[in-house]
């Protein structure tokens, strides 16, 4: 089976930073079309200035993602550059820690919506697209052994105890309990939808972290049996091979990519 997504095209949220810009270049360098989209216009400009946006691999949309307008016309717009969309990766996360005895109704519908909800909804969307590329493909002859792969960006809060981030750890085990669904419900479209909980890698988020807690990195260190933290496009390979032929069996599964820390981390609120 081929590893490659070469002449696939891509939807990548949270593509402005981080993990998502990370996961974004990765997939467009090993030539893939790729669509980066991200809510904040500004940040995207920035990190796309020197790339020509209006007839090559790479193009921009900002919007608000947790709204159905823009993510229909986040679609349309993908549609309209490169024809059709066979990968999503939701990449889009947000934090924010809480008072677990006092969650107000705001935080939590905040969470929900930013690293559950917004990324539910788009999937839907995107889905029904790839069924309907699959129906015109198989109209036309044409023979694909897989007819669109979607990817959620969970983090290991999804199934770790942590008081102070309680409604983001919700808002994870969510998301990690709509891409199981999810893909029980598209397996039969030959769409592949599966998850990558990451822990000790550099996000937008623990690079935050890292400069607000100076001891932070050596506690992270200690507790990842690999010795250190990764890279952020480090996380690119493994969306690659998710989103690949080579994955064509692989559906329904959060894969953990955290240097081990998943099997033996003590820090609580620190899984970022």
């Amino acid at each position: 089976m081929s590893l490659s997504v070469q002449g696939r095209t891509a939807i990548v949220t949270g593509a402005a930073r981080g993990l998502g810009l990370a996961i974004a270049r990765h997939l467009a360098d090993a030539g893939a079309n790729v669509m980066f989209a991200d809510s904040d216009e500004s940040a995207l400009e920035a990190e796309l200035s020197g790339e020509a946006l209006t007839d090559g691999p790479i193009r921009a949309f900002a919007g608000d993602l947790g709204q159905k307008l823009t993510m229909a016309n986040l679609v349309s717009a993908t549609i309209d550059a490169f024809d059709r969309i066979d990968i999503l990766v939701n990449a889009h996360r947000a934090v924010q820690p809480c008072d677990p005895l006092a969650i107000t109704d705001e935080i939590m519908g905040d969470m929900m919506r930013e690293n559950m909800t917004a990324g539910l909804k788009l999937t839907q969307m995107v889905a029904k697209r790839m069924v309907a590329q699959a129906e015109a493909d198989a109209e036309s002859g044409v023979a694909t052994s897989q007819n669109g792969a979607i990817i959620n960006l969970t983090s290991l809060a999804a199934d770790r105890p942590q008081p102070q981030m309680l409604a983001y750890s919700i808002a994870s085990a969510a998301q990690a309990q709509a891409t199981r669904s999810m893909a029980m419900a598209l397996a039969s479209k030959r769409i592949r939808v599966n998850g990558i909980a990451f822990g000790s890698m550099l996000s937008n988020q623990l690079q935050l972290n890292l400069r607000e807690d100076p001891g932070l990195r050596d506690r992270l260190v200690a507790a990842t049996p690999l010795g250190r933290i990764a890279a952020a496009d480090e996380l690119g390979p493994v969306v690659q091979f998710l989103a690949s032929d080579g994955a064509a069996f692989i559906t329904g599964q959060i894969l953990r990519v955290d240097g081990g820390r998943s099997i033996c981390d003590p820090l609580g609120q620190d899984a970022f």
